[in-house]
């Protein structure tokens, strides 16, 4: 449990130190990767629902046995952007720094399922 309790612990803190700058860096973003930021309601909409997640982890952190079954949606919020990344990548429609976050989220995912599968063998 204690690997569960780090693993969310560390991955929320990340979160929370990442992504609410971000609020202040639309313009900075339309400037260094054009083109601008089109629809600020998606670039604001995604940043305040994976805020939300990185509270989610911190809870998941306090009492993993409890909320188990939360690390499952965890998994597919660290998969869905993680693998997006590499894809847009490879396509060469995203940057490296976007391929660099996504493969954090990547290895984020795959700890989220290594502390699902070992919380499954502490009793309730």
């Amino acid at each position: 449990m204690i690997f569960a309790k780090r693993v969310f612990l560390v991955a929320g803190v990340y979160g929370l130190l990442q992504l609410p700058p971000q609020y202040f860096l639309e313009d900075k973003l339309g400037r260094d990767y054009p083109p601008p930021v089109t629809h600020p309601e998606h670039y604001y909409g995604f940043l305040g629902v994976a805020i939300a997640w990185q509270l989610a982890f911190l809870v998941i952190a306090r009492d993993p046995v409890r909320y188990r079954l939360m690390m499952l949606p965890a998994v597919v919020e660290k998969f869905s952007f993680g693998l997006a990344a590499v894809a847009l990548f490879v396509t060469h429609r995203a940057p490296g720094a976007v391929l660099g976050f996504g493969a954090v989220d990547l290895a984020l995912g795959l700890l989220f399922l290594m502390a699902f599968r070992r919380t499954a063998m502490v009793p309730a």
